[in-house]
């Protein structure tokens, strides 16, 4: 799928100089910063919204003392 993003003429500059650099394209790092940043921004939604379930008492907790003497690794 094609998509297009307009980006600041800095940070073009910085993409185009990074390009150069590397002998790789701007479209290859473009790729790069999608995928790690999608990655991130799906941890950190994912995680608020677990949050959100703890703090509305919708999500079990446990502490570390039931899940060693769960896991049997109480001395």
């Amino acid at each position: 799928m094609a998509t297009s993003i307009r980006l600041d003429p800095a940070i073009e500059q910085r993409l185009d100089r990074l390009a150069q650099m590397t002998g790789r394209t701007k479209a290859y790092y473009l790729r790069e910063m999608v995928t790690d940043g999608l990655d991130d921004l799906e941890d950190y939604y994912n995680a608020a919204a677990t949050m959100e379930r703890v703090r509305k008492g919708n999500e079990a907790t446990y502490s570390s003392a039931q899940v060693r003497q769960q896991l049997g690794l109480e001395d």
